[in-house]
């Protein structure tokens, strides 16, 4: 675990485990502790600095036990997929797999959203099978429809509503994992376990 500072404010928790750090500062948070958010490979720990400062903050970050961390789950959410994405056949051939087994592998896959990013709701969610982890696409499209399940590198994911991006689609559902008028907008919160199940 490195610590970085991180303007006058926050600090950059570095760690291979960020929901598992995450969580064991949410059990038993630093004096001082106002925001954690969490990314792929980091933690933004922001702190008032009215009640404490970056030292004191990483000593305590340092000196936190992770034996008995435990993340907490957000609970789980199986999303019915039409595998129909425009990119299926590239991501076969780029695979050397057949259509029916990048189907296969993905909606066997086991998800965890780890963190979120780029736009409200889009959930970057880990659990890919390594024979699919492929790059994004060289020319991103302008617009992306809402539903559109995709990858990018080692995660997957659902675009909450049309945007512009580059990653490799799969298929799409019909669920909105994105709503403002829900309690709770983010169907996929960090620490949510996904499920994708393939409409025939």
């Amino acid at each position: 675990m490195t610590v970085l500072r991180y303007g006058g404010s926050a600090v950059l928790v570095e760690v291979d485990d960020v929901l598992g750090f995450q969580a064991a500062c949410e059990a038993d948070p630093p004096d001082g502790v106002v925001e954690l958010v969490p990314a792929a490979r980091t933690l933004l720990v922001q702190f008032d600095p009215a009640r404490t400062d970056a030292a004191a903050i990483s000593r305590s970050l340092a000196e936190m036990s992770l034996v008995d961390r435990k993340v907490t789950e957000a609970g789980s959410v199986v999303l019915p997929v039409r595998y129909d994405g425009e990119d299926l056949t590239d991501v076969a051939k780029a695979t050397g797999c057949s259509v029916e087994e990048v189907v296969r592998r993905h909606s066997s896959g086991s998800y965890v959203a780890a963190f979120c990013g780029f736009a409200p709701g889009f959930a970057y969610l880990t659990g890919l099978d390594p024979v699919l982890h492929l790059p994004r696409r060289s020319t991103p499209r302008t617009r992306v429809p809402a539903g559109a399940v995709a990858i990018a590198g080692e995660y997957t994911a659902v675009y909450p509503h049309p945007s512009p991006g580059g990653w490799q689609l799969l298929g799409h559902t019909d669920v909105t994992v994105w709503d403002v008028e829900r309690p709770q907008p983010n169907l996929l919160s960090p620490g949510t376990r996904v499920r994708f199940e393939v409409i025939r």
